[in-house]
């Protein structure tokens, strides 16, 4: 797995699908994930500091995992499947219990890891299966 972190979220809002682009944490490979409009402005939100008056989807659900004791580790995205990306955000319940993945939408487990400041780790075969270039060092 590749540690990858978030680099660009491109939203267009005359279209239905946006962009986000995951960057190789210490190399220059790109990974655009095309995601939903809703997913998108949440992440760009977390990322720019905007405070919504009532908790939207994402912070609920991290509130909730925080309530419960557990933690989000990290987010993996670990397989790609007729264009189609699969991931599993990885919690860390409270005491000694293992951590737990748990099957989610890539665009959710990255809007979790912004709130969280978890890891991003992307498969190495999905990279070199969806990566388009390369930014310059």
């Amino acid at each position: 797995m590749i540690e990858m972190e978030l680099n660009k979220i491109i939203i267009d809002e005359k279209r239905q699908d946006q962009m986000i682009v995951l960057k190789e944490k210490n190399g220059v490979r790109l990974l655009p994930i095309v995601i939903g409009y809703l997913e998108a402005s949440a992440i760009k939100m977390k990322v720019s500091g905007v405070v919504p008056a009532r908790p939207l989807t994402h912070d609920l659900l991290f509130s909730v995992i925080e309530g419960l004791g557990a933690r989000v580790t990290k987010v993996m995205i670990d397989r790609l499947e007729e264009n189609t990306f699969f991931a599993k955000l990885v919690l860390q319940p409270s005491g000694e219990v293992p951590e737990k993945p748990v099957d989610a939408r890539p665009s959710d487990c990255i809007a979790l890891a912004v709130r969280s400041r978890a890891p991003i780790f992307v498969d190495e075969d999905v990279i070199k299966r969806s990566e388009v270039f390369h930014q310059e060092p």
